[in-house]
């Protein structure tokens, strides 16, 4: 730190800020760094960035009749640093960006010319493509074969491909995000945060799911044992993120209450599971994973719940400023949130040393994309192990299997007479999906291994005779798309394509599902599904072909019950469905708990 500086004791945004100008040189070398860089992140919490700029302006001006020749030139220096050093910044804050093509221009107009070129505003990159919350799109590649259970997959690949999910949705989050994050306490306004939260619950749901999907205690024990494997890896590549989620889904009440299926899980893989929760464990604040994570070198993932929970723990314990005038900014603060924020940049800085298949994450990613409550996941967990029975593996007549849920049940409202028209729209959308992932040889029809592949996915397919009407030995995109279109008029429309929507106030900003862009108005904006939630503009209600999801269970033709459906439709998840409510966080502590899932107290 600067010698004239004693951060301890506190000083005012002035001498903080002409410290950081004294410290280069006439040829913009910097003699203290840290402090420079530490100040241009930090200053937000003290000043606004405009007023900050405004003030570099004025300095300038007045020192170019002072006796110290060197002050303009230093100021353009420290105008220099703090645009290549954030930029994001000056893209996303075009005020900022005018008053620093201001200053620029005056320094045209007085001649100094030199000063002027330090100043490099044009060449600040976008960063709009980073703070777009947009639907993904696969992207052609060799063919392989894929299920949505991925049991085809080992579990070091399944490890490093959602390592790979979690860095691209980590490395879009900015300063900005956990400075908002933090002055508010929730991620209101911040979807790129709440994005990646979204991710982390999403794979923690999504395991509850796979284990659930098995009829048999042996077989859900299998599918625990794998998943406790694919934690190994992710340890090894110090994903600690993904490793909290991983071992948050198979710690779910959900998971751990299925005495049976445990009752199969070796003892070597319980005591690698031991190991894993004592690694994670909040004993101590996390101190075996922060003394785990410390020592780790190259690329590393942090668990973002921790971090934050610090962020906010130093932001509620310590105050701004050191007086009640506002004049002295407390020095201690600004250093600890700093430190904070400097470790979770650098991690961005350090790409995950694999390669990714695009389209092996885009179908992930629809596996992911998970729209069950944590009441129904129990429910169906009860389902697999009754309380205080002992479920066998295969029914009996003295244990006679639950009867089918009837279709009538699968909504809690009445739902319009479907348009054939968006119905097949939604359709014809999803069996292009299907023959994207799954016709493996890239002939343009399914084959009967390959409709085995998907069969379970579906709750619809029945038998391969069902779709292959010609009796050619394969599957046509006409023969799927037909077979859906006579299902849902054998359903009456109950297939999920259509939204009960309902003209609706919307209390803060919300995206339109079908054209992203804000719902916009005062009173009745636009309208949200009663069953599902998902909200549209008035014009856009019959553009919309996402599938609502309102289904506690999915109901066959021939009435058996399975799990709920998977749809093929490339979307995000809804909008307010990440664990990390809309509340205001005061001294509560912020960790990731048992459940795997961010909110203030899990």
């Amino acid at each position: 730190m600067s010698a004239t500086l004693d951060l301890e004791k506190g000083c005012t945004v002035d001498e903080l800020l002409h410290g950081c100008i004294e410290a280069f040189d006439n040829e913009g070398k910097v003699r203290d760094p840290q402090l420079v860089r530490m100040f241009l992140m930090m200053h937000p919490w003290y000043i606004p960035s405009s007023e900050l700029a405004a003030k570099l302006l004025q300095i300038y001006q007045e020192s170019r009749g002072s006796e110290n020749s060197s002050l303009p030139v230093k100021t353009c220096h420290l105008v220099r640093y703090w645009v290549s050093a954030f930029p994001a910044e000056f893209d996303l804050n075009p005020e900022l960006a005018e008053q620093i093509k201001e200053l620029k221009e005056l320094l045209g107009r007085e001649g100094s010319r030199r000063h002027s070129n330090l100043i490099d505003i044009e060449s600040v990159p976008t960063y709009k493509w980073k703070r777009q919350v947009t639907q993904r799109h696969p992207v052609a590649q060799k063919k392989r074969k894929m299920s949505l259970l991925f049991d085809h997959l080992e579990s070091g690949e399944l490890a490093e491909h959602l390592t790979h999910l979690e860095y691209c949705s980590f490395s879009k989050i900015l300063f900005q995000d956990y400075h908002s994050f933090v002055m508010h306490g929730c991620t209101v306004d911040n979807p790129i945060l709440e994005r990646f939260i979204t991710l982390f619950n999403s794979v923690s749901q999504w395991i509850q799911l796979m284990v659930l999907s098995k009829p048999t205690a042996q077989q859900r024990a299998q599918v625990i044992t794998r998943f406790v494997m694919v934690a190994q890896r992710l340890l090894h590549l110090q994903n600690f993120n993904t490793l909290m989620a991983v071992i948050g889904g198979l710690g779910h009440s959900s998971i751990s209450r299925l005495k049976e299926t445990h009752s199969f899980v070796s003892p070597e893989t319980t005591k690698v599971w031991e190991s894993l929760l004592e690694l994670l464990s909040s004993a101590g604040n996390y101190s075996r994973y922060r003394r785990c994570f410390a020592e780790c070198v190259g690329f590393k993932f942090p668990i973002l719940g921790v971090h934050l929970k610090d962020l906010v723990a130093v932001h509620v314990a310590l105050p701004d400023w050191l007086d009640r005038t506002h004049s002295r900014l407390n020095g201690n603060k600004m250093q600890q949130l700093f430190s904070i924020l400097s470790d979770l940049a650098m991690v961005q800085s350090i790409r995950p040393p694999f390669e990714a298949n695009p389209d092996l994450l885009n179908l992930l990613m629809v596996s992911l994309d998970q729209y069950q409550t944590e009441e129904e996941i129990y429910q169906l967990s009860l389902q697999r192990e009754p309380r205080n029975k002992s479920t066998p593996s295969s029914p009996t007549f003295s244990n006679p299997p639950p009867q089918p849920v009837m279709i009538e049940e699968w909504a809690s409202v009445p739902k319009p007479k479907p348009d054939q028209a968006v119905v097949r729209k939604h359709i014809e959308k999803m069996v292009e999906s299907v023959f994207r992932n799954f016709d493996v040889d890239g002939d343009g029809n399914i084959s009967q291994e390959e409709f085995q592949i998907i069969r379970n996915n579906f709750p619809y397919l029945c038998k391969f005779g069902d779709l292959d009407e010609n009796q050619d030995g394969c599957i046509s995109r006409e023969e799927m798309v037909s077979y859906f279109m006579k299902s849902s008029l054998e359903l009456n429309g109950k297939m999920g394509f259509i939204h009960n929507f309902n003209e609706t106030t919307f209390l803060r900003p919300v995206a339109c599902r079908h054209c992203k862009g804000l719902i916009i108005g005062l009173y009745k904006q636009g309208l949200k599904c009663r069953a599902c939630g998902v909200n549209c503009h008035k014009q856009c209600r019959d553009l919309l072909s996402v599938e609502c999801r309102k289904r506690t269970k999915s109901v066959s033709l021939d009435g058996s019950v399975s799990l709920p459906a998977r749809s093929f439709s490339f979307s995000l998840p809804r909008p307010g469905r990440t664990s990390l409510r809309h509340t205001e966080i005061q001294e509560e502590d912020v960790q990731a708990g048992e459940d795997g899932v961010f909110d203030e107290k899990l």
